[in-house]
């Protein structure tokens, strides 16, 4: 026998040895792709149930729904429900059970007056102008429905919401995602301010919702390839007289070319009713109802609201006495120029008050950081140009002080209603000086009635005059050292500000 012969024995267990081997190898094969076929089936019985789930019909009682009356223009309005016609639940509108258990969580325990006048309109697929006082729940009347009629027919880029501020941007996109959690919403905020670049990856991945100013929006309507909303179901307008003052005129009309004139539609909702608001509901509302909890320029009820008659050269003495006087309360300071709102800002600091500014040259990150830390109660002295007037919930918001009188009565009821929101008290002082005593009795006038008048100890006010002129040159200082800074800096790039700037 060679020495390189393999014995017949030892071939044979070697080759029975192979066969065991591919055997093994071969059952192992089908095992796993039985195990692969299992859960593909599995995956897919998952995914029909959820396609059933989301397409199935639910349950809901008959809503109840206010009657309407049609005015001389045309416009159907709905009248407000009478006290024992209130709906206590929202099931009683209509709202599917996961939207009734959003609200349940969030502890929305019955409608507000706008949400009990809207929800069931909206339900019915009718358009809506939408007036209430701010604070009043608007947010929610107009994404209930959007929701519900998303959970019935899901598809992206099912509705767009704007807003004027970037601000309140963010808080309907909170809003959103809190009622649409239980339903796996997707939503996108696109504001100025932040990079395009992962703005277009959030677009890209076809979000349920976006939530947008309008200079933003069109940017990316404009310049992000593959991104187009021609297939709209829901256009929302919060804050609507603002939005369609000159100032955004141009890129409003600019968006409102790039949406679909049929089959969608189209929500307005606001504080007040403006000649541009009922220009815009006859050109691009179809088959509207008008929804008016309050139709004028009313302020809350729970709101006391005061003025401050003071020599304008110790203007600031008197708003440090009134802060003082309001120790551990949450103010808001509205001031009418950046400016104003930097230096009453830094003075407070310098008096050991935590106060924080908001206006319009901040850049985005800066401006939610100051807004979060009032949220949070670590400042609790906001110091604000207009920026932060509109339709931001803020909890318990004790005193609103209007530092400068704005030019607009509108612009008042907004400020004001920073305060004595959802049923809680409030109190607003504006001040008045000898320069602006017109302004404000045309504010008199407007509102139609006159406001009280805030008693204070002049003397006791005086007393502070010494400090407070210290506390000022110091900030003073340190504004002329800010501005010098961006001034340095000024070369750089600067991002849209989607109209929210203040005149110097």
């Amino acid at each position: 026998m060679s020495k390189f012969a393999v014995p017949a024995r030892k071939f044979k267990a070697s080759e029975t040895k192979v066969k065991k081997s591919t055997k093994t190898k071969s059952s192992d094969t089908v095992s796993e792709a039985k195990k692969l076929a299992a859960k593909l089936k599995a995956l897919d019985s998952q995914k029909k149930t959820t396609e059933e789930k989301v397409s199935a019909p639910v349950e809901t009682s008959k809503p109840k729904i206010a009657a309407s009356t049609t005015n001389a223009d045309g416009l159907e309005e709905v009248s407000e429900l009478t006290e024992g016609e209130e709906p206590q639940t929202f099931a009683e509108l209509g709202v599917i059970p996961p939207l009734c258990e959003a609200c349940e969580a969030l502890k929305f325990s019955k409608p507000t007056p706008i949400q009990a006048q809207a929800i069931p309109w909206a339900l019915q697929g009718r358009d809506i102008i939408g007036l209430a006082q701010t604070g009043s729940g608007k947010t929610a009347a107009f994404a209930l429905p959007i929701l519900q009629a998303l959970w019935h027919a899901p598809a992206p880029l099912f509705c767009c919401v704007l807003a004027p501020t970037r601000e309140l941007a963010v808080q309907i996109a909170e809003q959103f995602e809190a009622l649409g959690a239980g339903i796996g919403l997707r939503c996108a905020v696109i504001v100025g301010g932040m990079d395009m670049l992962q703005q277009s990856m959030m677009l890209a991945r076809k979000p349920h919702v976006i939530v947008a100013t309008p200079g933003r929006l069109v940017d990316h309507l404009e310049n992000t390839k593959g991104f187009s909303l021609k297939s709209l179901k829901y256009l929302v307008m919060d804050e609507a007289d603002r939005l369609l003052e000159a100032e955004f005129q141009t890129v409003m009309g600019r968006l409102l070319t790039a949406l679909p004139k049929t089959g969608r539609h189209t929500y307005l909702f606001s504080a007040t009713m403006t000649s541009q608001v009922d220009r815009l509901r006859r050109a691009s509302l179809h088959n509207p109802v008008k929804v008016a909890v309050s139709s004028k320029y009313d302020t809350a009820s729970s709101l006391l609201q005061y003025y401050m008659f003071i020599p304008m050269v110790h203007k600031d003495t008197y708003l440090v006495y009134l802060l003082q006087q309001m120790e551990g309360h949450t103010a808001i300071v509205f001031a009418r120029t950046i400016s104003d709102a930097e230096r009453l800002a830094l003075a407070l600091r310098e008096l050991g008050f935590r106060a924080v500014p908001l206006h319009g040259r901040m850049n985005q990150a800066a401006r939610l950081g100051a807004l979060n830390k009032f949220k949070a109660g670590a400042r609790n002295i906001l110091v604000a140009t207009d920026v932060a007037a509109r339709g931001l919930d803020i909890p318990s918001v004790d005193i609103v002080i209007n530092y400068d009188i704005p030019d607009d009565s509108k612009a008042y009821i907004h400020r004001v209603g920073r305060t004595a929101r959802a049923g809680r008290s409030g109190k607003s002082v504006t001040f008045v000086t000898q320069y602006n005593l017109d302004v404000y009795q045309r504010l008199e006038a407007t509102l139609g009635k006159k406001l009280d008048e805030y008693k204070v100890d002049k003397s006791e006010v005086m007393v502070l005059s010494t400090r407070v002129g210290e506390a000022l040159r110091e900030a003073l200082l340190k504004l002329r050292e800010l501005e010098a800074k961006r001034s340095r800096s000024s070369g750089k790039n600067r991002t849209r500000d989607d109209g929210n700037f203040e005149e110097a």
